[in-house]
């Protein structure tokens, strides 16, 4: 039985796109008694998420960490997760959040070879307890441009067809994940519209994604819980 007692009742994330939320997670959230409460990056002062002692989430988004002359709210979330890790408070980076804290960690995250975009499956990690056993098998939603090289400290949990670092762990507390295993099966729609631009540019075949996610997303959701439950059974908390 999960036991939150000793975690804090609300989850803050990081928004740096609205339609880029917790998705299926939020509603997990929500079920084990967890509020939530979201804050956008490059508008609203974050210091009060990164200091907050029990999960913070940081979410996808477009831009690159390395653009934080054009984005220099970049820069403030790069100087406070330093602190927030140092203190290693429970922390989940996905996609842009992973390569964040790829980023903190003193790992170099750059522009990948080709554009990471669809469903595909995982190679898991042959290591005990890998946080991401459910997802053995499943196809999970993938869409990125850069990547990053493994922090030193950091352990593998998985890696795809095109980039050999698609999730790490330091600890029991800190997870990233550059795919995203957070997708709701119906909200795909918002951000096919979204991000039409990158989608055209990348010659992405919009309606076969659409059926993807329509096959792939439902089966995803019941694994990809079973990820967030696993990492939060195993938080270990001061």
């Amino acid at each position: 039985m999960l036991n939150l007692a000793h975690l804090p009742d609300t989850v803050y994330a990081i928004q740096h796109l609205a339609f880029e939320d917790l998705g299926a997670w939020e509603d997990i959230f929500y079920q084990l008694g967890l509020r939530v409460r979201y804050f956008e990056a490059g508008i609203d002062d974050l210091r009060k998420a990164f200091e907050h002692p029990g999960l913070m989430v940081i979410l996808g988004g477009p831009i690159a960490v390395y653009e934080t002359k054009d984005y220099p709210f970049l820069q403030e979330e790069i100087d406070l997760l330093k602190v927030r890790l140092k203190k290693n408070l429970p922390t989940l980076g996905i996609c842009l959040g992973a390569q964040l804290i790829a980023a903190v960690l003193d790992a170099k995250v750059y522009s990948g070879d080709a554009k990471e975009i669809g469903w595909s499956k995982l190679n898991l990690a042959p290591i005990e307890n890998n946080p991401l056993k459910s997802l053995k098998n499943t196809e999970v939603l993938h869409w990125h441009g850069d990547t990053f090289d493994l922090p030193e400290q950091a352990e593998l949990l998985a890696s795809s067809a095109l980039y050999p670092n698609q999730a790490f762990r330091v600890g029991q507390n800190i997870l990233a994940l550059q795919f995203h295993a957070e997708v709701a099966s119906e909200s795909l729609e918002k951000w096919l519209i979204g991000h039409t631009c990158e989608l055209r540019k990348a010659q992405i075949n919009i309606p076969a994604l659409r059926a993807d996610h329509q096959s792939y997303a439902p089966l995803l959701e019941q694994a990809a819980s079973s990820v967030l439950m696993h990492y939060l059974e195993n938080l270990q908390l001061q």
